[in-house]
């Protein structure tokens, strides 16, 4: 073929290539706009083309060695006594409290994951409608942060996710759920003696999240014997559960905390500094670090600017 007839080719070649070049383009922006556009699409009608390959990729530079299909919840019909018994004891396992956990579970029903986690943690919503939205799908909480009455501050759909931190916490569910006299020791803050929640919306977290999270994502010691414990807070925990099950992750209520001023806020709400965390089980300065990095990683989005 001669110099000349070959240039001709490529000529005529040239907007075939440029046309499929840019419907490579398009297509791969739109599934990517669509994956940040806050559509209701579930976790697995979301791993289209182009967009499912970066999201995956992104989750799998992020090494936190755990499968996203793992069960959020604790589920009395296929987790004692069949797949496996914890080694370790609350927080990070079950072990020494599975008579506890059974009657717990053996009240609370419908275990289904929601098809679509779009807001985590216990934090208010009503009244900040403009900062965090007005959608909350589910409530982390523990018995010293729980809600008299949650239905003041969530929808009927709300779940209402238990952290245990401690075995007083499930002990104080189970009297709950059986109408028992109520033990009040074991508590750093009283909780509700009456809880008027929705036992159908009730869940317990599985302690492997929080284990998770604080020895692949904080990296802590997780049963220090020098010093006293440090455990994740439940917002850095809401924040992990949602990089575990959620492509794109919103965060709202998040600062980096400045650990010289006792003054400033640790919430977007309610008066509570960081002078009250001085003896507490929480190190925020090390969550806002790693929180900084997932930031830097691109794994997670503020909704706001933050300092």
């Amino acid at each position: 073929m001669s110099q000349k007839a070959t240039k001709t080719w490529c000529l005529r070649l040239l907007p075939v290539l440029l046309f499929f070049i840019s419907f490579i383009t398009y297509y791969c922006s739109y599934v990517i706009l669509q994956s940040y556009g806050g559509t209701s699409k579930s976790l697995n009608s979301s791993k289209s083309l182009c967009g499912g390959w970066l999201t995956q990729k992104k989750w799998e530079s992020l090494n936190f060695n755990i499968s996203r299909q793992t069960n959020l919840f604790l589920k009395l019909e296929d987790f004692f006594w069949r797949e496996h018994l914890s080694k370790l004891a609350l927080p990070y396992g079950i072990k020494g409290s599975e008579l506890l956990l059974l009657k717990v579970l053996a009240v609370t029903a419908n275990y289904q994951l929601p098809t679509n986690i779009e807001k985590l943690n216990d934090a208010p919503v009503r009244g900040y409608e403009e900062d965090v939205g007005n959608k909350t799908t589910m409530r982390f909480f523990y018995p010293e942060s729980a809600s008299y009455n949650p239905g003041l501050h969530n929808e009927p759909s709300t779940l209402m996710v238990l952290v245990p931190f401690k075995q007083q916490d499930l002990r104080w569910l189970k009297e709950i759920l059986y109408n028992e006299k109520r033990v009040r020791k074991g508590f750093w803050k009283p909780p509700p003696q009456i809880w008027l929640a929705d036992v159908s919306k009730i869940r317990v977290l599985d302690p492997h999240f929080l284990h998770q999270t604080a020895d692949r994502l904080l990296q802590i010691p997780l049963y220090p014997k020098t010093r006293q414990p440090v455990h994740p807070t439940t917002g850095i925990l809401a924040v992990f559960v949602a990089l575990n099950y959620c492509d794109v992750v919103h965060i709202a209520g998040f600062g980096y905390p400045n650990s010289k001023s006792q003054r400033q806020p640790i919430h977007y709400y309610g008066y509570d500094t960081m002078k009250s965390m001085k003896n507490s089980y929480h190190d925020l300065n090390h969550e806002a670090e790693a929180l900084k990095r997932l930031e830097d990683s691109g794994a997670i989005l503020y909704l706001h600017p933050h300092s």
